[in-house]
């Protein structure tokens, strides 16, 4: 099924889906995001949003941590293993360090501790979609470290040198670098690149293509694994 944009006369507007088993702070943070001209709609649970994601397409999702059922930081993790990668700001009353922690292993893009100002809440939307490509803009070329790698091109190239990659290795780089410092799911990309779902499998081509990637392979400063979830492309995209 085609996922649709919420309105159609809307679809140069950002749509936010905002989550919250607290129908008072929902609605309040939804009427606010209208009135400052996005699209908002809520859900009061992680089931009753993944329906949602099912049918439109969100520009960002607006997660409470503290949820019945599946609590926000579940359901950012179940997203990004099923390859997800809709950016994600998470509400929480927790303000321990180690609870963002948990949050931003999960795969958010940003934390906001309750009670905040709703200002705050639209300066840190707007601030990380900037940092994501918008849906159906492909990244066609990257810089990573001192290579550059480029969609169209199965090789990493550094001025005059060029060192080749195999078909999966560049496969790989072109599903993570559509998405620069988000965790991508092994099981995604063992799908996308056709692989056999034995998570050994990814992590050998992974390996490999950190051989010809980083300085130190045995220390990875641009595909990094993250433990439980998948891997990250640590890179800058280059402008046409």
């Amino acid at each position: 099924m085609k996922k649709e944009i919420l309105k159609e006369n809307y679809a140069d507007k950002v749509n936010v889906l905002v989550i919250d088993d607290d129908e008072r702070i929902r609605d309040l943070v939804a009427r606010y995001l209208n009135e400052k001209g996005y699209i908002a709609m809520v859900a009061g649970s992680a089931e009753e949003a993944a329906g949602f994601l099912k049918l439109y397409s969100f520009d960002i999702l607006i997660v409470d941590v503290m949820m019945p059922g599946d609590s926000g930081v579940e359901f950012t993790q179940s997203l990004r293993v099923q390859g997800n990668q809709t950016p994600v700001i998470l509400l929480t009353a927790m303000g321990e360090v180690e609870d963002r922690i948990l949050g931003l292993e999960a795969g958010a893009d940003d934390y906001i501790p309750k009670p905040f100002d709703p200002r705050e809440l639209v300066l840190r939307i707007d601030a990380v979609l900037k940092r994501v490509p918008k849906e159906n803009s492909k990244i066609t070329k990257v810089q990573i470290g001192q290579w550059q790698f480029d969609i169209d091109h199965p090789e990493l190239f550094d001025g005059q040198t060029r060192i080749a990659l195999t078909n999966v290795e560049a496969n790989l780089l072109q599903i993570l670098m559509q998405t620069p410092g988000d965790v991508v799911s092994r099981d995604y990309l063992s799908q996308q690149c056709n692989l056999d779902p034995n998570k050994r499998t990814i992590d050998v081509q992974v390996t490999r293509l950190r051989r010809k990637l980083e300085e130190d392979s045995n220390r990875p400063r641009y595909l990094q694994t993250v433990r439980g979830q998948g891997y990250l492309l640590r890179a800058e995209i280059m402008e046409e």
